[in-house]
């Protein structure tokens, strides 16, 4: 059994990476001192830019990034695990990676993941979205063994694509993480169904820190950082768009528990897909 207090810091990220990360520094700070031993922070940490000539101009590569030295100074200085939601990463291709962190209490980096789903969406009222136009997609889902837990990464619009999380519970993840910058729109409609989804599918914890509010850039993303138990139940939530700090207990001897009432990881089958077509096909089919 491992029992640890987590925190999920909600920001309303500018366009100014230097600005962006003293505002981290000080809610990294705000939540080891609450106790937090795990840190998270959400998508876009470093900066949210819509213009992509913009956002180029900021882009840094991994060793210079601003948003990925501040935190692992921090570790190391406050002796905690934090995990960067996500921040703007210059590949060395050219390409522009939408990249989370984690890092050890000592300071050394643990794993880097890179969001798999890009979102190209067209929403209601005009809003519409194409990060495939800026952003390289990620190829590979990771499971942490960390200490205190095993940790599955992910961000924001991976949310809503379930076989990455039960693939990482198969590998054995005890919390799942959702760091996100949801729009406004999209969170009203679906952030705490999905949430409370993905945690009861497979038992597992799950965190998400969150953006929130109007932004520089001119978006607004629906805020609602939260923390839900293998059994649905959101035991914290920051219930508004406002910069704040959530921490809560993680108690992973819950995900057993939840797994032995509904041992539905076990119980999964293979199966196939048959399309019998028109009814007519289908009464062929079955004759």
């Amino acid at each position: 059994m491992s029992v640890f207090k987590a925190a999920a810091i909600q920001m309303r990220t500018g366009m100014d990476p230097d600005a962006n990360a003293q505002t981290f520094e000080a809610m990294v700070r705000d939540a080891a001192g609450q106790g937090a031993t795990y840190i998270q922070s959400p998508e876009m940490t470093g900066a949210l830019v819509r213009d992509r000539a913009t956002l180029r101009s900021v882009l840094r590569d991994e060793k210079d990034d601003v948003i990925a030295a501040t935190a692992g100074r921090l570790a190391a200085e406050l002796g905690v695990t934090i995990h960067v939601g996500s921040t703007a990463i210059a590949r060395d291709d050219g390409k522009v990676a939408n990249r989370g962190f984690l890092f050890g209490p000592d300071g050394a980096l643990v794993t880097t993941y890179d969001k798999i789903h890009m979102f190209d969406v067209d929403l209601d009222n005009g809003e519409s979205w194409r990060e495939s136009n800026t952003y390289e997609p990620g190829v590979c889902t990771i499971v942490a063994d960390l200490p205190f837990a095993k940790l599955g990464m992910s961000v924001c619009y991976d949310l809503r694509f379930p076989q990455l999380f039960r693939a990482q519970a198969m590998a054995g993840a005890e919390v799942l993480t959702v760091p996100a910058a949801f729009t406004r729109q999209t969170g009203e409609a679906h952030w705490h169904v999905l949430l409370r989804a993905r945690a009861i599918e497979n038992g597992t914890w799950l965190i998400a820190a969150a953006q929130g509010g109007k932004h520089e850039d001119g978006r607004e993303t629906y805020g609602h950082s939260m923390m839900i138990d293998p059994w649905g139940r959101v035991v914290a939530e920051l219930d508004h768009d406002e910069p704040g700090v959530l921490v809560a207990e993680i108690d992973t001897e819950a995900v057993s528990a939840a797994r032995k009432k509904i041992p539905n990881l076990k119980n999964a089958r293979e199966f196939t897909v048959r399309d019998v077509g028109t009814p007519a096909a289908a009464r062929r089919a079955a004759s």
